[in-house]
């Protein structure tokens, strides 16, 4: 193989549609746009969602909810997570470092979800009624 004798595939590549080029090339006159009309025309068009002055659909649907830009800070750990995590001592660090969180946690509680026996040592995470019920039993603490 020469430099010279590389090529596209076949197929790869086509020639770009040459619209407007007489009648002989099936797509000249109107070049594929039809007759009059605002889509017909040079810069005629309306902006995403316009629907020629009915009442566009993403104002006719009632507006629903809302997302708390806050919930990136904050993060759960199950205790079937801390189980394999394996660590006597937890804290966000640890949970950081192990990839449980995301390095943008600030607020890590942790939920009961699974089950826990070795014992645990929580400091600086949260635990729900639960989940901290669940560590006391199998010999841990929540600080």
């Amino acid at each position: 193989m020469e430099l010279n004798g590389i090529k596209p595939a076949d197929g790869a590549k086509h020639a770009k549609r040459r619209v407007g080029r007489g009648i002989g090339s099936g797509i000249g006159k109107t070049a594929g746009r039809g007759h009059k009309g605002q889509k017909s025309r040079a810069g005629g068009f309306h902006k995403v969602g316009f629907e020629g002055g009915q009442m566009p659909l993403q104002r006719r649907l009632p507006k629903r909810g809302f997302k708390s830009h806050l919930l990136k800070f904050n993060a759960e750990v199950t205790l079937t997570a801390l189980e394999q995590l394996g660590l006597a001592e937890v804290d966000i660090l640890a949970l950081k470092q192990a990839g449980l969180v995301g390095q943008l946690a600030k607020v890590v509680k942790i939920i009961k979800t699974g089950e826990l026996t070795k014992a645990v040592k929580l400091t600086g995470v949260g635990a729900t009624a639960g989940a901290k019920a669940a560590i006391e039993a199998a010999g841990g603490s929540v600080a």
